[in-house]
């Protein structure tokens, strides 16, 4: 017999974007509790996006959208990054008979998120770039673009979930 669910606490939002989606992504790259290193990494990779994104953009900034609007503009960017890599559809194993199934499900939206979340961090440390922020960034700007190591993860539990598509009917 399962317990209660546990309660969900709320997260306090980063003192620097004041966003909660930001705050759980630097508790996501933290490691052994060293949080303020983790939001330097991650600081510094949107940093290094807002850079590559002016780069781009090439247009000068006027006096009272300078910073507002080019935090903003790294925040869209980030969130549409994990949108593109976020699954939403997965398999999970079904025993029936005598034999598993992989079951195609819905992924809930917190499970989503934090999947996207894990899945972009992972891309980021395998790449070979040569500091975390500057793999994070490369990581975020190309899953914004619709590619990477990130949506690659996506792509496939998406097409391991459509080749289950058969055993659909065993979803509970």
């Amino acid at each position: 017999m399962r317990r209660r669910a546990a309660v969900k606490r709320s997260i306090l939002p980063d003192p620097k974007y004041h966003s909660e989606l930001l705050a759980k992504f630097v508790n996501q790259v933290m490691e052994r509790g060293k949080k303020s290193v983790a939001e330097a990494i991650v600081y510094d990779a949107l940093e290094i996006v807002s850079q590559k994104m002016k780069d781009k953009l090439k247009k000068p900034p006027t006096e009272n959208d300078a910073n507002s609007d080019q935090s903003s503009g790294v925040l869209d960017l980030f969130s549409q990054a994990l949108e593109n890599v976020s699954p939403t559809v997965e398999v999970r194993s079904r025993r029936v008979g005598g034999s598993t199934y992989q079951v195609p499900v819905e992924v809930p939206v917190n499970r989503r998120q934090t999947l996207g979340m894990r899945w972009l961090i992972q891309s980021a440390r395998k790449r070979n770039e040569k500091s975390m922020a500057m793999r994070l960034a490369n990581e975020m700007m190309e899953a914004h673009a619709g590619r990477g190591g990130a949506v690659r993860m996506c792509e496939d539990v998406r097409r391991m979930a459509k080749a289950n598509q058969a055993f659909a009917h065993y979803r509970w």
